[in-house]
């Protein structure tokens, strides 16, 4: 027990002089392993966020048919239901549909909107809804073939682009991410390399009297990993403090804190997977500097 305590106070007692040798070459280190956690764990949070977007809106199942000036949905109604991939279908007038216009703008004075506007604009439409998130894509498609009908809506189709446009902003992430992960590992291995040139005496002492090289260089790994390790750890804080003014700055519109805050503050891979992903990351990134500054450096 008292030679493991030895040796941990060895090593607590190295890596500090190792810190303290190192100087502001420190904090460089520290502060590009941040940036670079920083934005990888920005890109990641967006990017789930986007993820369950997708997944909310994707699994809806009905669809808005929009159907041509002086067609009537009760007359199509019966010809969509035979379709067998609707599960129901609810025929909507243009006249219902201009009340419930009127209700959402707040205007009661309906027989005025309609003489300012020359008679209703509106059209009757349906709402059909799938039996399945599987046959909206082709139920969409016939429904579209069926004369009468002036268009067809449904959340997949902009679902779709989203998803598209988040795999783009996923793979620009992974790109920016490994270039910086490279120029935060070469800082590293400078930074550490210097220090370990600083004490070559030292180091060429403890071989001469029977250290072994890893016993020698593992205060070097240790300095890499708490690199890593606190620049993880202010990356998350950063992370976590942008998110807080961002909501301050909207917390007067509750539909864009929706849409913010739609993975939810809860969520297990904001609160927990995102902390740990940032500390492999760090950690990870720390161990291979330091791994390649005590290579180049030969006692």
């Amino acid at each position: 027990m008292l030679r493991s305590l030895t040796k941990l106070d060895y090593l607590l007692r190295e890596t500090w002089l190792g810190f303290l040798r190192g100087g502001w070459m420190n904090w460089a280190a520290i502060s590009t392993v941040t940036v670079l956690l920083f934005l990888m764990g920005s890109s990641l949070q967006a990017s789930w966020q986007i993820e369950q977007l997708v997944n909310q809106f994707g699994n809806q199942l009905e669809v808005s048919v929009y159907l041509e000036t002086g067609v009537d949905s009760q007359t199509l109604k019966p010809v969509v239901q035979n379709f067998p991939e609707v599960a129901s279908v609810k025929a909507i007038t243009k006249e219902e549909a201009w009340k419930s216009l009127i209700q959402e703008l707040g205007d009661a004075n309906l027989e005025d909107s309609l003489k300012n506007l020359g008679g209703n604009p509106l059209v009757d439409e349906m709402r059909v809804k799938a039996i399945n998130s599987q046959s909206v894509d082709k139920l969409a498609k016939k429904l579209r073939n069926i004369k009468g009908i002036g268009s067809v809506q449904y959340i997949s189709e902009a679902v779709q682009r989203i998803a598209q446009l988040n795999e783009g902003l996923r793979m620009t992430g992974f790109a920016i991410t490994g270039f910086l992960a490279l120029s935060a590992i070469a800082v590293i291995t400078t930074t550490i390399r210097l220090i370990a040139l600083a004490r070559s005496d030292e180091l060429e002492i403890m071989r001469l009297v029977g250290a072994t090289r890893a016993w020698i260089y593992l205060p070097f790994l240790f300095q890499g990993l708490i690199f890593g390790g606190v620049g993880a750890w202010l990356a998350w804080l950063l992370i976590q403090l942008v998110q807080k003014s961002l909501f301050n700055l909207i917390k007067d519109q509750p539909e864009l804190i929706q849409a913010v805050t739609l993975s939810g503050s809860s969520n297990w891979r904001q609160q927990l997977l995102l902390p740990i992903i940032l500390m492999t990351c760090g950690g990870l990134i720390g161990t291979i500097g330091s791994i390649l500054a005590v290579r180049s450096v030969k006692t």
